[in-house]
């Protein structure tokens, strides 16, 4: 049976298992029931269950599971062009979230334009319809808390839909740890220091040079550097991670654990611009050859996930 079809079935059967009456099955629901518990949920990537969804689940908002293993239901689309800001790469139907994190966004757009100089905000990826793992690219961003906003300012017109998939994101870094200054500006800082002040925000990640600047720049109360961490691939957005809202179980928050230091402008700074984290591990020539990891599967996400990703 086709992948699409496969889905299709798995609608059908949801439309079954979660109906408040349950009466004798018919042909077509035991047809459906069969072809779910044909899906192969051991060996069948959840990245493909979820990348084919195309609609959210008409379910209460919920974060389930971690923000690299879980998904999501009830998701809300972040509109397409707002007040303040603009969402990228529309093609990639990733512009879902859980409704707290698009609140969070357009104050963090409203915030920007009136404090910190900028005309509004370019959103990239955020998550997609029913989360869960996707097709290409992220890791993360799998129950709609993550969400990556451009450091390249908004135009002032409406972008086309050419535009959205082709216009070149501005870099901010020359290299892993050399920051490029005829591009940042102040108004960067500024921006990140805004979102990273929100009590609702757990994390922020940006290039290393970035947070090396960052720290560098900030005066004051510097307390809010502590949710800024360096990490890879984070030269032209930072990448914005919110809390579990309050009152939902099953959410799992990001690890609380601060830098030694307090700001991560000492040791955990220093190791991220030496050499270390970018040095490939040599091999061992004669060594056997490295199984890839299998695919995250169904079998390997909550088991509300299941209820999600067949949902009608």
């Amino acid at each position: 049976m086709q992948f699409s079809g496969i889905l299709a079935s798995l609608f059908a059967a949801a439309l079954f298992m979660f109906s408040p009456v349950a009466l004798a099955q018919s042909a077509q629901d035991q047809a459906a029931l069969a072809a779910l518990a044909a899906v192969d949920i051991k060996h069948t990537p959840a990245k493909k269950l979820f990348g084919a969804a195309k609609l959210p689940t008409n379910l209460a908002a919920r974060a389930i599971g971690g923000y690299a293993k879980g998904c999501l239901s009830g998701a809300k689309a972040l509109p397409v062009n707002g007040p303040t800001w603009q969402v990228m790469r529309t093609s990639r139907n990733r512009n879902w979230a859980h409704p707290a994190l698009l609140n969070l966004i357009e104050k963090l757009a409203n915030d920007a334009r009136k404090d910190d100089g900028w005309n509004g905000l370019l959103v990239g990826d955020m998550s997609q319809p029913r989360g869960g793992p996707m097709l290409t690219g992220h890791a993360s961003h799998q129950i709609g808390l993550d969400a990556d906003v451009w450091f390249t300012p908004m135009p002032d017109h409406v972008l086309t839909d050419k535009e959205r998939e082709s216009l070149v994101p501005i870099d901010m870094v020359k290299d892993r740890s050399t920051l490029n200054r005829d591009t940042w500006t102040e108004s960067h800082a500024k921006l990140i220091k805004t979102a990273a002040s929100y009590p609702e925000v757990a994390r922020i990640f940006v290039h290393p040079p970035i947070k090396k600047e960052l720290c560098r720049w900030a005066t004051g109360d510097r307390s809010w550097l502590a949710k800024v961490r360096p990490y890879f691939n984070h030269t032209y957005h930072f990448h914005i991670r919110m809390k579990c809202p309050q009152g939902f179980a099953g959410c799992k928050n990001q690890a609380p654990a601060a830098p030694a230091d307090g700001t991560g402008c000492g040791t955990e700074l220093a190791y991220w611009m030496g050499p270390i984290p970018w040095t490939p591990k040599k091999r061992d020539p004669n060594a056997k050859p490295v199984k890839p990891a299998p695919a995250l599967t169904l079998a390997g996400l909550p088991a509300e996930c299941r209820a999600v990703v067949t949902a009608p």
